[in-house]
């Protein structure tokens, strides 16, 4: 249970759970033929079906589906398996699905505006999704006038959040907010104490102005597993150390260790360098997906994930085919708290 603390103007108790503490389901959205995946459906639909089952051996996995008995035809077992009917422009479940809070000991659902990433692709449906989903989570939701995706937070569950500059104080976002202004604002809704800003990092291939999800994230209260770049040669170099450096001195301000997780080799498609990253994972009840891309470092990435959680099943899935349309495997799922 988190375990800090903010109390607002309304004298309300809040607190922004983390994904490594106990979850009631995760949120996927199956690909289908208004999707970007319209090129290579197939191979996407079977990277989804892999996603899903891996997190169903621990919890219950939930399908937001635009054909309930088209993709339940792709599996065979249907424990912890849940599919709901309705449709969306894209697949990004992470960055368009309701995100958890406790708020006076009560789950609460906050559903922020989402807009494809700073108007970068049409997101009407998907934004409309977790109203429409409401009756179906029978949890309280407050509707946010705040454009904000999940992939774009991390929290420790002890006040601490962690984004980025680039997509949090991005003018295609809030153009309204100083940055002031949006602290207040992610420490009101949240419930978090202190908020803490990468102003460097990116990957080539990424759309969603540096989510901080494909950079850095938390794994226990004190740690975060963060990605670096010891290719001199490679473009991301520079940024990704000054990303460290600032990382360093986060960590030496609030008492937080680091993990360093590999940069992959350059994966190409269509003469497109592809964001992949392990810093990607999701962790759930019991477990840790992390996904790979057919290359030398996935061995050494799962090696730090099996040394760091000892007390969880290491999981890893090929998500190729994910970062083709420049996303992985944390961005296409969402955690909803216990």
């Amino acid at each position: 249970m988190c375990h800090n603390e903010i109390i607002s103007d309304t004298k309300q108790i809040k607190c922004f759970p983390a994904e490594f503490e106990k979850q009631s389901f995760v949120q996927l959205i199956f690909p289908h033929e208004q999707s970007d995946w319209i090129d290579y459906l197939e191979e996407a639909r079977l990277t989804f079906v892999n996603i899903a089952q891996a997190i169903a051996k621990y919890e219950t996995c939930l399908i937001v589906c635009d054909d309930v008995a088209l993709v339940k035809s792709y599996f065979s077992d249907f424990t912890n398996l849940e599919f709901v009917l309705f449709q969306t422009n894209d697949t990004w479940a992470r960055d368009c699905s309701a995100i958890t809070i406790i708020e006076n000991g009560e789950k609460k659902l906050l559903d922020f505006t989402f807009t494809g990433w700073g108007g970068k692709f049409d997101a009407h449906l998907d934004n409309a999704m977790s109203q429409a989903l409401a009756p179906y989570y029978k949890t309280p939701m407050e509707t946010i006038d705040f454009i904000l995706e999940g992939g774009g937070i991390e929290s420790n569950a002890k006040g601490l959040l962690l984004t980025t500059s680039e997509c949090m104080l991005n003018p295609n976002r809030n153009k309204n907010y100083t940055k002031e202004q949006t602290t207040e604002l992610l420490k009101e809704k949240l419930g978090v104490n202190e908020v803490l800003y990468l102003d460097h990092g990116y990957l080539a291939g990424d759309d969603t102005d540096s989510h901080i999800d494909t950079l850095a994230r938390f794994v226990d209260e004190k740690t975060i597993m963060y990605l670096t770049c010891k290719d001199k040669n490679d473009e991301h170099f520079e940024a990704i150390s000054q990303m460290e450096a600032q990382l360093q001195e986060f960590a030496a301000q609030y008492n937080l260790e680091l993990i360093a997780l590999p940069f992959t080799d350059a994966i190409y498609y269509d003469d497109e360098r592809l964001p992949a990253t392990y810093a990607n994972f999701l962790i759930v009840n019991g477990a840790v997906i992390v996904p790979t891309y057919g290359v030398r470092q996935d061995e050494e990435a799962l090696q730090i994930f099996k040394d760091f959680f000892k007390d969880r099943d290491i999981v890893g899935v090929d998500c190729s085919v994910l970062i083709r349309q420049h996303g992985s495997l944390h961005c296409v799922t969402m955690q909803f708290g216990a």
